[in-house]
């Protein structure tokens, strides 16, 4: 638990979804970044991120494709924010 008494925001069912181990390991960023309390930034993503951008951003999108993360926030240069899903809401 956080410092709000919330549970973590992982989800074993990503496991089971197949994906590319960069997008799980994406998932799991996310997830230890939003426990921290922590903006899901691309900036701060990409401070905790050890492949390339571009794969990042690629991770980025497939998790928003299946309804893990939605972006809230976008100014359309490269400062998006998300958020992440409930699992209900997972596709």
């Amino acid at each position: 638990m956080n410092e709000m008494k919330q549970a973590p925001s992982m989800h074993q069912k990503i496991f089971e979804l197949g994906f590319p181990m960069e997008t799980t390991s994406l998932y799991l960023l996310c997830c230890g970044l939003a426990d921290a309390g922590s903006t899901l930034s691309i900036k701060n993503l990409l401070n905790v991120w050890n492949a390339s951008p571009e794969a990042l951003e690629a991770g980025l999108r497939e998790l928003e494709s299946h309804g893990i993360v939605v972006k809230i926030i976008s100014d359309g240069e490269k400062h998006q924010i998300y958020k992440l899903s409930d699992i209900e809401n997972w596709k």
